[in-house]
């Protein structure tokens, strides 16, 4: 009998048999899988090829590694060379400009010697003249030395009697004469001789400045690869310089936009890691520069009355700064460590120091020292340019950031030679004085004067504890 199920369905291709699904599976893992595998295993050799890469590429990276260490060490040296040029040919041209200054000190006291003597000669023309016609007349017309004659005995008796009245006057006359003569032949063979000094050692002035301007020309190359950042804080420097409204503020905002490109912010966390203890930082006052004339030496914080009213003023000498290695591109020693061993910036008499009464009526807040013309400018100290311009009355002030809080103004400068941003070292060249004509003997002075504060935290401080003890000549 015949089983009735119903209508049977038709297969179709949608849904496929689970046992097919299984069977094609294994075939893919027994023989798929493995080939697959096979295929993507790296061979020895191909391993090999890859280490050698490898170690290929690390020796490529060890030897440019070693090769940039040495061009580092290249460039250290380099620059060390450039400072240690620098400091010295500074040093030279200082010493060189000293010695100048006193061989034309030296002449102008022979010169005066001169003029008196002359003007002494002159007022005595008519008794030298005198003299002189008398002493022709007894050279021709001598007394008689043997007595053959009764006339000769009486005309040597009568000699004999004016020269015993007129001869005493006449001796001590002719004496006083030659000695005066000897006195002025002497002064024009020194003064001869000093002008040949002065001839010499300006020839030698000249070479070394030639010296100076060729190494801060190789200076200026060698850190082209800084202009960028450089040119930042120059610009930075120009626009805030115009937007404040005091010293202080300039300087606080000037050390922001250095401390950005710079190694003074890393520099100044050093310090301030390195300090015992902290202290709190005082508020700084603004203080404005006097409104006067930026061509005036009386237009400088620091100036003083006319030099008939002056007190007796010092020959300041230079002295060479502690030895440090040249280098570096940071302080050797914390500035407040520093004392009594910082160089003057420049040859010159102090006319006026920190404290004392200026013609203003107001206490000075800095040093004042009158320079001879031309004179050349160093750096007091290690540190960054943070403003090398024009500001107000100042004329030319140049801002050197020591660290620690620490700032040191040097103002009127007639050129600079460094520029905001750049790391520069005690005694380096930094600018010259002006250049002016010489006055002549007994005029009013008018040498320029160069002004140099330091600040702590925005507050004018003596300079003096910093510099190095040598010993001063009075200047009459």
């Amino acid at each position: 009998m015949r089983r009735v199920t119903g209508p049977r369905k038709e297969r179709t291709g949608d849904a496929p048999c689970p046992r097919l699904w299984i069977g094609l599976a294994a075939v893919f893992v027994a023989c798929g899988v493995p080939q697959l595998a096979a295929q993507d295993a790296p061979t020895a050799d191909q391993v090999k090829k890859a280490l050698d890469a490898r170690r290929q590429e690390l020796e490529s990276t060890l030897q440019k590694a070693g090769s940039i260490e040495q061009e580092v060490a290249s460039l250290r040296a380099e620059r060390q060379k450039i400072n240690d040029d620098l400091l010295a040919t500074a040093a030279s041209i200082q010493k060189s400009e000293g010695r100048l200054t006193q061989i034309e000190n030296r002449l102008g006291e022979l010169e005066a010697q001169e003029k008196m003597i002359r003007g002494s000669l002159n007022q005595r023309h008519d008794q030298i003249a005198k003299l002189l016609a008398a002493l022709q007349r007894m050279g021709r017309n001598p007394p008689p030395v043997i007595v053959t004659k009764r006339e000769d005995a009486l005309e040597m008796v009568r000699s004999a009697m004016l020269l015993a009245s007129a001869f005493p006057g006449m001796r001590k006359q002719a004496l006083e004469l030659a000695d005066t003569l000897s006195q002025l032949m002497r002064i024009m063979a020194e003064s001869r001789s000093e002008a040949d000094k002065e001839k010499a050692e300006n020839t030698r002035l000249n070479d070394m400045r030639t010296k100076l301007a060729g190494l801060l020309e190789t200076k200026r190359q060698s850190i082209l690869d800084r202009q960028t950042e450089l040119q930042k804080v120059r610009l930075a420097a120009e626009e805030i310089s115009k937007n404040v409204t005091g010293l202080n503020e300039l300087i606080a905002r000037l050390d922001q936009a250095v401390a950005q490109n710079t190694g003074l912010q890393a520099y100044e966390a050093e310090v301030r890691g390195a300090a015992t203890s902290a202290g709190s930082v005082a508020q700084p006052a603004v203080l404005e520069a006097p409104a006067a004339s930026s061509g005036d030496p009386a237009a400088l914080p620091g100036a003083k009355s006319p030099p008939q009213t002056q007190p007796e003023m010092q020959v300041v000498e230079l002295a060479p700064a502690a030895p440090s290695h040249a280098g570096r591109i940071k302080p050797a020693i914390p500035f407040h460590l520093a004392k009594a061993k910082l160089p003057m910036p420049v040859n010159g008499r102090r006319v006026l120091a920190y404290g004392e009464q200026t013609q203003y009526g107001s206490k000075s807040k800095g040093l004042v020292l009158e320079t001879r013309s031309g004179a050349q400018v160093t750096s007091p100290c290690d540190g960054w340019i943070v403003y090398a311009g024009e500001f107000r009355s100042y004329g030319k002030l140049l801002i050197v950031n020591a660290g620690g809080g620490y700032h040191i103004l040097l103002a009127g400068l007639s050129h600079i030679d460094v520029q905001p941003g750049e790391f520069v070292l005690a005694a380096e060249p930094v600018g010259i004085m002006s250049t002016t004509k010489k006055e002549p003997a007994g005029a009013a002075s008018a040498a320029p004067v160069l002004y140099v504060e330091f600040r702590k935290d925005g507050q004018p401080i003596d300079p003096d504890p910093w510099w190095v003890k040598v010993s001063q000549k009075a200047q009459g």
